[in-house]
């Protein structure tokens, strides 16, 4: 790895992406189309059919479904699985990582992904000079799998990093350089304020697409084919977020409950206020709440985050 330099023309000689859905078929997309991410790629899935897959896309030099395997040959192994998961995947890959090597997550939650990661980390952090790097690019879109992935999908985007305080400064310049080089935005904060701001600009909205359009289906058939057939561009906003990663979803709201039902309580007492205002038509309030609405659409917008 050369991090020492102001900009390597690689930042990583080897890079090990494990979990190659949309997340991790976009890294490496984005890696295959220059960029100077990495001069060698290695895609890890435990799923046969999406190795065979990207195999077919010609997006790594190397495929495995081997873990250990790929994490001994590279000099950053970057963990793109469902939250819960990426613990047992730092377990298989700290023990033959090589002296000097840079371990990362794209996880949406950071608090409790660390702290699945840290037994692993502390013997080989001392002993092998291993850095964790947390990070989580904030992009997506619903569809998953190899085939989803887009080489601009993190453009003017962010990428939060969340590193521990004994993160060696190199390895933390390396992973901020290498998304910057995907084309986020980059932002330093501590895991437990980058799992409340989440909470309330992510967590929260897809908790409430999925319990809407569950509503939504839980009508009277009549009802509901009929919200089907005529579904304005409001409804369709849910449902295309409610398309996501059920596994993926399942697993970022168990991990962040504590910051997600925080931030539901206040949505269900601001949720409360407006149906009062509206059952006593209280006219001033109900505008008042919708001209704030705009305004944080005019800032997304000013800000290129619409």
């Amino acid at each position: 790895m050369d991090v020492l330099t102001e900009n390597p023309p690689f930042i990583f000689d080897t890079l090990a992406v494990v979990g190659v859905g949309l997340i991790g078929s976009s890294v490496l997309r984005r890696a295959r189309a220059g960029h100077g991410l990495a001069q060698r790629l290695i895609a890890v899935d435990s799923n046969p059919e999406v190795c065979q897959r990207v195999r077919a896309l010609h997006i790594a030099d190397d495929i495995t479904t081997d873990v250990a395997e790929a994490a001994q040959k590279a000099d950053c192994v970057m963990i793109c699985v469902p939250v819960g998961k990426i613990g047992e995947i730092a377990a298989q890959a700290l023990p033959v990582m090589r002296a000097g090597t840079v371990l990362t997550d794209v996880g949406s939650t950071k608090v409790s992904v660390i702290e699945a990661v840290r037994p692993f980390l502390h013997h080989y952090h001392i002993a092998q000079n291993i850095a964790y790097v947390p990070a989580h690019p904030m992009a997506g879109t619903e569809f998953s799998g190899p085939d989803a992935g887009l080489a601009n999908l993190f453009e003017n985007r962010w990428c939060l990093l969340t590193p521990l305080e004994n993160t060696p400064s190199e390895a933390v310049n390396a992973i901020r350089l290498f998304w910057q080089r995907c084309g986020a935005h980059v932002r330093e904060m501590t895991p437990e304020y980058h799992d409340r701001v989440c909470a309330i600009v992510s967590h929260l909205p897809h908790l409430l697409a999925f319990t809407i359009c569950g509503t939504a289906d839980d009508l009277a058939e009549e009802t509901r084919s009929q919200v089907l057939d005529f579904a304005a561009s409001g409804f369709r906003d849910f449902t295309r977020i409610a398309a996501s990663d059920p596994i993926m979803w399942r697993d970022i709201f168990l991990a962040n409950k504590k910051a997600l039902l925080e931030m539901f309580d206040r949505f269900m007492a601001s949720a409360e206020m407006m149906a009062k205002a509206i059952y006593e038509e209280d006219t001033a309030y109900i505008v008042d709440r919708i001209q704030r609405g705009r305004e944080i659409r005019k800032r997304l917008i000013e800000n290129q985050q619409a």
